[in-house]
């Protein structure tokens, strides 16, 4: 099959709260934004943001939800810092495996977020 792109549509509580966030907080580019959704742009694709979901105050469980949203990054260290200074909380700053390193952050709903930065050297681990 020839797909033209990916996009992912996640559904949440605090819907308002989580457009400023992935807007102004991860400054991603709206693609198209249309109550009750606001569509962002990514690298090959788009992350659709919609009411209707649970929120949770914590991160969520993987039985709550069982999707974590990736963000590769060159230079993880940098980018921590750089979201730290707009606020954001990381439960987990610096998490090393033998393909790379990630960092792990929630959304105002409770979704879980990494950023990676994969080893250019791993075999374990291909990103296109």
């Amino acid at each position: 099959m020839e797909f033209r792109e990916f996009g992912l549509i996640l559904f949440v509580e605090r819907y308002e709260e989580c457009i400023r966030f992935y807007k102004d907080v991860l400054q991603l580019e709206v693609r198209n934004e249309k109550e009750p959704l606001v569509t962002f742009e990514l690298p090959n694709g788009y992350l659709m943001v919609e009411q209707g979901g649970v929120g949770s105050a914590q991160e969520k469980s993987r039985k709550q939800n069982p999707t974590v949203l990736r963000f590769d990054v060159s230079i993880l260290a940098s980018v921590v810092k750089n979201l730290e200074a707009r606020g954001v909380h990381f439960s987990k700053r610096s998490l090393a495996f033998d393909w790379g390193t990630i960092a792990v952050f929630n959304d105002p709903d409770g979704n879980r977020i990494e950023l990676g930065e994969i080893n250019s050297s791993s075999s374990s681990y291909t990103n296109k």
